[in-house]
């Protein structure tokens, strides 16, 4: 444990991909931030592994994109299939960007990354310190610590997930659902005819799977089920991929290096702003993780959010630029969650009328290179980009 600073310019509270992403552009303005997050020590699982090209492209802000391609997997297309179908693909390689692809990296090294940057700016990880208590009045607002401890900032920013310690102090509703469903999550090697050059996305009556390469040889594979293990086996994934995967060239799991369950909401924050407490990440929106939108959105809000609060502290600018966060991202987020409900309902429909309307449908769509463009700028996010729409 490290002792936390009585008073700071922005309290961020949360050092997931956000929170590290905003701490570590801040101390690099040179503004005064803490960083704390409850848990004694950081994450050293995958979850997330998918970093888009607008996420890339905005991180080079911090200087920390070179290193998340130099650890990761570079994948030019995204494939929806079912059993040995193809129905659609997506090809990123003419996306108008220096980064024409998908990279897959665990979450856990996109961590290390950003937290070297906020290192070598100075900041660290206060841990393990939990906010339980949230006051702010003109000048400022006042965290309480479970050990008693407080903390002065002029801002605070919760970065602390879709349970939101932060979020429920300010006051601001969490809109939206649950699905039914519950999810798989599991990092394994597999045996298997298909290579690392693409992301597939299998439908099937059962479920969505997505079969994804990441680094060292191994594979992530998500997928839907009525209530999943809590601790999904090799068993328990090759049950999933027989059911739902290849046939002429079955996927064989060989074993699962780490597994987990989850299940997925969709929902969005009312507001990003209540006086001079703010929202990022997923405290400010949760969305189903077809199309692997959630953590590039969050670092994305981070980076825009840590530009405006630079200025109000840094530069003199009005507190009214902070307005401006929410007006530019909230849209934003607002978009993704609705797309990937609807890829996430399509994907997941039990009418085998719908699935067969679905297929064809699909199918005749991929020979449009209009639909493969926009499937194309809305997955990497680069559609969010003003200036490319």
């Amino acid at each position: 444990m490290n002792a936390v600073p009585e008073s700071t310019g922005v309290l961020v509270v949360g050092a997931g991909p956000a929170g590290l992403a905003l701490a570590a552009s801040l101390r690099q303005k040179g503004v005064d931030t803490v960083l704390v997050d409850r848990a004694a020590e950081g994450a050293n699982t995958s979850r997330a592994a998918v970093v888009h090209a607008r996420t890339l492209e905005a991180l080079r802000e911090i200087k920390a994109t070179d290193a998340l391609v130099e650890r990761g997997i570079i994948v030019p297309r995204f494939t929806v299939r079912e059993r040995d179908r193809v129905l659609l693909t997506v090809e990123f390689g003419d996306l108008p960007t220096d980064f024409p692809y998908t990279l897959l990296v665990p979450q856990n090294v996109t961590e290390e990354i950003l937290l070297g940057r906020l290192k070598e700016a100075g900041g660290l990880v206060h841990r393990p310190f939990e906010v339980t208590g949230l006051e702010q009045d003109g000048e400022g607002v006042t965290a309480t610590l479970a050990d008693g401890g407080r903390i002065r900032a002029a801002y605070a920013v919760g970065t602390d997930g879709m349970h939101s310690a932060v979020r429920e102090h300010a006051g601001i509703a969490f809109e939206g659902d649950a699905y039914p469903q519950s999810f798989v999550l599991a990092d394994v090697h597999l045996d298997w005819a298909g290579g690392s050059e693409e992301v597939m996305l299998f439908f099937s009556a059962e479920g969505v799977t997505v079969v994804a390469p990441l680094p060292g040889g191994r594979h992530r594979i998500v997928a839907t089920v009525d209530e999943a293990p809590e601790t999904p086996t090799a068993a328990d994934v090759q049950t999933l991929l027989d059911a739902r995967g290849p046939r002429q060239h079955p996927a064989l799991v060989k074993d699962v290096v780490w597994s987990s369950r989850f299940r997925v909401h969709h929902r969005l924050a009312a507001h990003y702003r209540a006086g001079r407490v703010l929202l990022a990440g997923d405290s400010a929106h949760v969305h189903s993780p077809a199309g692997g939108q959630g953590m590039n959105t969050g670092i994305q809000d981070a980076l825009n959010l840590a530009g405006k609060l630079a200025a109000v502290l840094g530069e003199g600018a009005p507190d009214s630029v902070l307005d401006e966060y929410e007006a530019e991202r909230r849209p934003i987020a607002e978009q993704v969650v609705a797309f990937t409900d609807r890829m996430t309902h399509v994907a997941t429909t039990g009418s085998p009328v719908l699935r067969g309307m679905r297929n064809t449908l699909l199918r005749t769509l991929d020979w449009i290179p209009a639909v493969h463009r926009a499937m194309a700028m809305n997955l990497s996010e680069l559609s969010t980009d003003p200036a490319r729409r």
